[in-house]
Order: C-alpha cells, then structure tokens, then sequence
C-alpha cells in the first residue's frame, strides 16, 4: 500500500503515549487526546476600549502579561535538559534588525523583486556548510529551511524527484519527520531494524534491500537519532547498498544531521560526513547547537537534483525549489552572527565540552545504581524512565516507554548536571523506598550491560 510501512495498516497510538504519575500510590493518567484542543493556559486576545489610548491600562495590562512570562521562560530555561536546543547565546548586537521585516522568498542564489531580503548573509552560510561537507560552490544548492522537519521533507522530495519510483528506506529510529514525508509524498516505505544502541541494522538493511531489488533506493541517515543519539555508520550502508547491486546511479541518500551534523565534523575519531562519498542531500539543524533562537536549519543538496524539482515563478522573479514560500530572513543573519563569532576553533571547543559533561551525567547515573547508556559519538544520555511526571516536567525530560534522556548541550553545566542528579537521587528514594515499586528493567533499550535493575545487576 503506498505511503505505508512495509504494507502496515495504520495503527492506534501505542501504550508508550499514556504517560504515567506515581504519587503517594495513586496512579493518575495524562493521555493525548486527538480530535479536540486541550487548553491549560491561554491569554485572551480582548478588542481595546474606546478610552485605552488615553487612559493606558491596555499597554499596562500588556506589559504584566510579557514581565510575566519572561520570567516563566527564564525559570523554564534554568530546568531544560531533555531537548537539544543550545540555550546559550547573546544576540543583543542583532536587536536594531527587529524592526524590518526580512523574507527571503524564493531561491537564495535568485534575487526576487522583494528587496527586504538577507540573501548575501544565507548564501554566506550556506557556503560554509558546503566547505564543511566538501561539496564545491559550482556544485551544490540548499537554503536555510524554517526547522529540521524541513529539511527532511525537502532531502527527501529531491530524492523522490530523482527517483519517482524509489522505495524510501528509514530505521525504526528515525525522526518523526521521515514518515511523515512517506505520507506526505505517498512514497512506499520500509522501516528497517535497529540495534539495542540506535544505529540501523545494516544485515536487516540488506535483506530488505533484496526484496525490492527492482526499485531504486532512497534512503535516510541517521546522523544522531532522536532518543539515544546513535549514528548510522554511513559507510556501511553505502557498502550494503553495493552488496545488494544497487550502482550510484540507483540510490539516493539523506542525511539526517539535525544535532550531531554540525558536532561530528568536530570529533577527531568520528566518520566523515562528505559529499566526496555517495550522498544526496544532508541537513542540521540551526537552533540546535549553533543556539539560534528561532527554529530554522539549513539544507544542502547537490546542484545537478534540483533542476528536477525547481520552477520558474514569474510573480516573485526567482525560482521555487524551496518547500515554504516565505522563509524568515532573520534566522540567515543569527547563524551567519554566530559562525563568525565561535568559527571552526569554537565549535570543536563546544563539542569537546558537551562530549566530557556526557561522559560525567552517564558515569555519575551508574554510580548511583542507574542504568545509563552513552553511545560513543554521542552527548544524548540515556536512562530509566523517571517515576513521576512532575519530575518529568520540571526538568523537561525526553521520554519514551521505560527511558528518558538527557542532551548535554553547551549551556548545560557540571553544576546544572549535579543540580539534577541530587534531586533525581531524593525523590528516587521517595519512589521505590517501601519496595512495591521497582526500578524498570530497560535492557531491551540499553543492552544488559547498561542495565541496573535487579535482575542484571
């Protein structure tokens, strides 16, 4: 069936998404409902009276609401750990820009009529990320897309346009984002195995690979999967992909970078990620570990696939390639801020940094009788699922089933770290401190020798 995973009907939302509270013994549901909003909070939009401009309570009342939730967000920022966005940063110098509405619409190598654009700053990035993926300026094309979804969606179009009847290949780990390009396209789509670590199975990628021997592949990589970090080794999959006779004229690979793209360039003993090798299209992230504010990423693909998907469009005077029309034109300008001021020498800074405070959160966990998995090019530490939402909320921790994680990113400190492991510690405690609960056994996640429950200490 098109658009399915190996013929697979569409299925319920499984178990995993009813999370679960332990309080006191009471064991208290919070569900994700589909077909209905749920509201928590919400600040009313009011039409303005008659006399609010002379009276000023309107910009008063507007101004308690902003006082408030700027220090919501400064609270919510001292407990963020579960996601990988890069809080620190300081884009002050950028402020005098807010007043413009900057778009760059259409193609960044094609200026349209619309003068209030940042082209000059995203080809300047798009140029260093070209440089760090060898690819030459005459052979590549991308674009700053408006999040890492983006970039997916658009690596994989192109290589649906390159081959309109290729089967799309992506491991059980791969984002969210990746099946939804399968349904959005109506692309037949085959979910491959992985191992207990996150990275693809490279045999199931083979067999899968020789039962649709008669269509091209297209297939997306992994550069740092979602929930433990795991990197797909890409010169094996290239290697599968020849075993099974597939030519480099019969495969199309994306590589999903959107953390751990712009980290492994940075890592001495990491696989390089290279347009010299057989690849298609790569994408990262831009508020990941750059730190820009918004979400945005960036997009490169070779030159000679994006004449299949590009059109002339006379209303803007460029050239549609993109998947969005109107793309944000500050998010070129606080990347190109950024990759100037912290520069190769910077990020390799970072990157060692992140790595070592990973190391110190795994190794601090198994101390304390936590099972925890660290893979090796990875800062995404894996561990038992916390007992209670509350703690989950507080410290806005990735869950899935019986793990959770935490992504050391550049703003989180040994201090935060140690901050997080006493209160994990004291209210671990609290849980299992009367034995009718026990830790969960996460050896089918971790591996047994990642494992600290009773049964595999």
């Amino acid at each position: 069936m098109v658009g399915s995973v190996e013929n697979e009907k569409i299925q319920a939302l499984p178990e995993d998404f009813v999370t679960t509270t332990v309080d006191d013994e009471v064991e208290k549901k919070r569900e994700i409902s589909l077909g209905r909003n749920v509201h928590t909070t919400c600040h009313e939009v009011s039409e303005p009276d008659d006399d609010d401009d002379s009276t000023g309570d309107r910009e008063a009342y507007m101004a308690s609401v902003l006082a408030r939730y700027r220090k919501s967000l400064i609270e919510r920022t001292k407990h963020h750990l579960g996601y990988p966005y890069n809080l620190d940063f300081d884009y002050g110098a950028l402020g005098q820009l807010q007043h413009f509405s900057i778009n760059n619409l259409g193609d960044p190598f094609i200026e349209s009529n619309y003068g209030v654009h940042s082209r000059q700053f995203e080809v300047g990035v798009l140029d260093w990320f070209a440089l760090l993926w060898e690819l030459e300026k005459n052979e590549y094309w991308g674009y700053i897309t408006n999040c890492g979804t983006e970039g997916n969606l658009h690596g994989i179009l192109v290589g649906r346009e390159v081959f309109p009847d290729g089967i799309l290949y992506a491991s059980k780990d791969s984002h969210y984002s990746v099946f939804k390009a399968a349904r959005m396209y109506r692309m037949e789509c085959v979910k491959v195995n992985t191992l207990v670590s996150g990275e693809i199975d490279c045999d199931d990628f083979k067999a899968k690979l020789l039962c649709h021997k008669d269509k091209p592949a297209i297939l997306n990589v992994n550069i740092g999967t979602t929930v433990k970090g795991a990197v797909d080794d890409l010169d094996l999959v290239i290697q599968k992909l020849e075993e099974a006779g597939f030519t480099h004229d019969r495969f199309y690979i994306h590589c999903d970078g959107a953390l751990f793209g712009l980290m492994m360039p940075f890592v001495k003993r990491a696989p390089k990620v290279t347009f010299k090798k057989p690849i298609g299209s790569v994408s990262v992230s831009g508020h990941k570990f750059v730190g820009c504010p918004m979400p945005c990423g960036v997009q490169i693909t070779r030159l000679k696939h994006i004449n299949c998907l590009s059109s002339n469009v006379e209303y803007l005077a460029s050239r549609d390639a993109t998947i969005m029309g109107s793309r944000n034109g500050h998010a070129p300008i606080f990347l190109w801020y950024t990759l100037n001021r912290k520069g190769y020498g910077g990020f390799q800074k970072e990157v060692q940094k992140c790595l070592k405070n990973a190391h110190y959160l795994k190794d601090r966990l198994r101390e304390a009788g936590i099972g925890a998995m660290l893979n090796e090019l990875s800062s995404t530490v894996v561990f038992e699922r916390p007992q209670e939402e509350e703690f989950v909320r507080k410290w806005q921790l990735a869950c899935q089933g019986n793990i959770a994680h935490v992504i050391v990113m550049p703003n989180i400190t040994i201090e935060k770290l140690d901050d997080f492991l006493s209160e994990l510690l004291q209210h671990r405690a609290k849980w299992f401190q009367d034995g009718k609960l026990q830790a969960p056994c996460i050896a089918s996640d971790v591996g047994t020798e990642n494992c600290l429950c009773a049964s595999h200490k």
